[in-house]
């Protein structure tokens, strides 16, 4: 769907972007991820051509981006631009109009936004009476009317409540198994684990990682299980002495729970095998970090574990 190669962008003496590339493939939700400074917003306007690269080609459906392809995106920055003097459906009309939509198809589209939103009685309100929310989904309702094939949101969930941060959600989804492809830039790294099919993760202007986000997070794994059962510490500890690692034990109404780390040529089976006869076993998890974790260790410093090799370029 959409492929960037070897992004450059410089301004002055400092380079925003080094040589970024990815690919986001089609019908899926792709998160794009960095600290605040990373480069992500100069790659989405590079993206819409509100700027261009110094080096470097964006290609939209195999071919190269040009001012026309952009009436195939619809975008949402940050940055929120509607005018607070305007009424709100005289200004989502307008808005419509001008990507190119005709007067009467975008006015009966408009109005089935509104309806399934409950939000009809805004139609004759000024913007500048809207809260933040309110004003946000007159936005998002704008970038996604003219039904584009590439959604570019950036920070969509700014401003919402937790009621109304799941029904953007649900819209994204929505669009996305009708076809869309969505780009999400977003610091909220639970809805990145909730929407996101793939993520590129962008760090002091070089991609540092990026794939499947289930990939991704079992490739931060770090062998580290959660053993549940009941019996003592002491005989969980004595019957694994010879594998694995205990970490730490902890004990919650009659339950104990081991945390139990396997190095190199350490099995599962062989850790059950050895603390089956000592103590009765009721679970037993893996513990796979979240998104949290895996962004805070790929751009955490020296300090952080250094990114799996096979996820860099």
């Amino acid at each position: 769907m959409l492929e960037l190669e070897n992004i450059v962008k410089r301004f002055g003496d400092h380079v925003a972007l080094s040589g970024v590339s990815m690919v986001v493939p089609e019908g899926k939700v792709f998160g794009l991820l960095g600290p605040n400074g990373a480069g992500k917003t100069t790659l989405i306007r590079i993206i819409t051509r509100i700027t261009g690269p110094d080096e470097g080609i964006v290609r939209l459906n195999g071919q190269p981006m040009t001012d026309e392809s952009v009436a195939q995106l619809g975008y949402l920055p940050e940055e929120r631009g509607l005018y607070k003097k305007m009424k709100v459906g005289e200004q989502a009309l307008y808005l419509a109009q001008l990507k190119g939509m005709p007067k009467k198809e975008a006015m009966n589209r408009l109005k089935e936004w509104f309806e399934r939103w409950e939000i009809t009685g805004w139609w004759n309100k000024k913007v500048e009476e809207l809260s933040k929310g309110m004003a946000q989904k007159v936005q998002f309702i704008t970038t996604v009317l003219h039904e584009p094939k590439l959604l570019i949101l950036d920070e969509p969930f700014s401003g919402f409540d937790p009621i109304n941060a799941e029904l953007i959600r649900t819209e994204i989804l929505r669009l996305r198994d009708e076809g869309a492809t969505v780009m999400l830039s977003t610091h909220n790294m639970g809805s990145v684990e909730q929407l996101c099919d793939h993520i590129a993760l962008i760090d002091k202007s070089r991609k540092v990682l990026d794939g499947e986000v289930r990939a991704i997070r079992r490739q931060y794994a770090t062998n580290t299980y959660r053993i549940e059962y009941e019996g003592t510490r002491v005989a969980f500890a004595n019957a694994m002495a010879f594998v694995g690692t205990l970490v730490d034990t902890t004990e919650k109404d009659g339950m104990t729970t081991s945390r139990v780390q396997l190095g190199k040529g350490d099995n599962l089976n062989d850790v059950l095998r050895q603390v089956l006869p000592a103590v009765k076993i009721h679970g037993v998890h893996e513990e796979v970090p979240s998104m949290n974790e895996v962004f805070i260790r790929a751009v955490g410093g020296d300090n952080a574990a250094p990114v799996p090799k096979d996820m860099t370029e």
